[in-house]
């Protein structure tokens, strides 16, 4: 079986912010022609931060820069359209990390996941039951360990992981505080998502505010932006507080610029916990455990899905982009079919 591909590849390393001709589209041609092969034919694809990250050259990020010509790398849902590999069928909805930004994929089954499309729509299987879920939950069960009524402060509280986040603390009875840019996203987090209080971070007065919207200070604190907002919260975390290193958005587009480190001296005194995560194989070997325990949440009608829906691979680096300028709401996601 052969199919005509269409895939975005890189074709310049971004300065700062992408720009649209940092990418270019390519046709080729993909054939099954070995064992254990699947063919997936990509029904909408998941966009991620932390793609930026390996768009660079650095050498300080966590994985090898993309080659220049490569296939962006990216997560997608399909079906699969061509199998000589025992584990999967014709017709199976999967989905493909490191799918890529194409129309088709050609795999070896590593890193690829049925999905049950009867249980959630095929986006939902790259936001809140996908990556950007797992990576809630993972650094929330392992790291954050929160505690019924305990405070809990995400930033970046109205996107992928961030809703996710946020909203699994909600449901095991913690007092949650969002933080997200502008008055849309702060109403978005406590109207749609049901938090308490979120802060805008592009107020004047955040830091202000942030104190006044947790009087008990904070317990668990659920990054993904560092910088400025992490500062903000740092003097508010209490003794023995959690802090889970997701992500730090804010940093992606400097050039191998990192900020500078938070007050060292209160993780003695506060003996906080500080720690990192990467959503590795050894976490991905927990994913059943996930997918039962926030599918089981999501089916109760406990855990709400917004997408920043595009339609069209064309429509993929600028909604990527967008995406790094804060334009969203939940997981971004481009649709395929036209």
């Amino acid at each position: 079986m052969k199919v005509v591909n269409h895939k975005i590849v890189l074709a310049a390393r971004p300065s700062g912010l992408p720009v649209p001709s940092d990418f270019r589209t390519v046709e080729e041609t993909l054939s099954l022609t070995g064992e254990r092969q699947i063919l997936i034919r990509h029904e909408v694809l998941g966009l991620a931060p932390a793609a930026r990250l390996r768009m660079g050259a650095e050498t300080d990020s966590y994985a090898a820069p993309m080659a220049i010509g490569e296939t962006v790398y990216g997560q997608a849902v399909g079906r699969i359209v061509g199998s000589s590999h025992p584990g999967f069928q014709e017709g199976d909805w999967v989905m493909a990390m490191g799918g890529s930004w194409q129309r088709y994929s050609l795999s070896d089954g590593e890193r690829v996941f049925k999905v049950d499309v009867d249980l959630a729509p095929p986006a939902v299987w790259l936001g809140l039951l996908g990556s950007s879920g797992l990576a809630a939950w993972t650094g929330l069960r392992q790291i954050g360990h929160p505690r019924p009524g305990e405070t809990v402060v995400v930033s970046a509280a109205t996107g992928a992981v961030g809703s996710s986040a946020a909203q699994l603390a909600k449901a095991w009875h913690c007092d949650v505080v969002g933080i997200a840019g502008g008055p849309r996203k702060c109403l978005h987090a406590t109207e749609f998502l049901g938090l308490r209080a979120c802060v805008d971070y592009r107020h004047p007065d955040f830091p202000e505010s942030l104190a006044a919207a947790c009087p008990n200070g904070v317990d668990v604190y659920f990054d993904n932006v560092g910088g400025k907002v992490r500062d903000a919260v740092w003097p508010q975390l209490n003794q023995n507080a959690r802090v889970v290193v997701c992500g730090l958005i804010s940093e992606y587009n400097t050039a191998g610029r990192r900020e500078p480190s938070p007050p060292w001296f209160d993780v003695l005194v506060k003996q906080l916990t500080v720690r990192g995560f990467l959503l590795t194989d050894q976490h991905l070997s927990r994913r059943a455990e996930f997918v039962e325990e926030v599918g089981e949440l999501y089916k109760k009608g406990c855990l709400r899905v917004q997408e920043d829906a595009s339609r069209g691979l064309g429509r993929v680096p600028e909604a990527f982009i967008a995406m790094l300028r804060g334009g969203n709401l939940g997981k971004t996601v481009v649709y395929l079919d036209d």
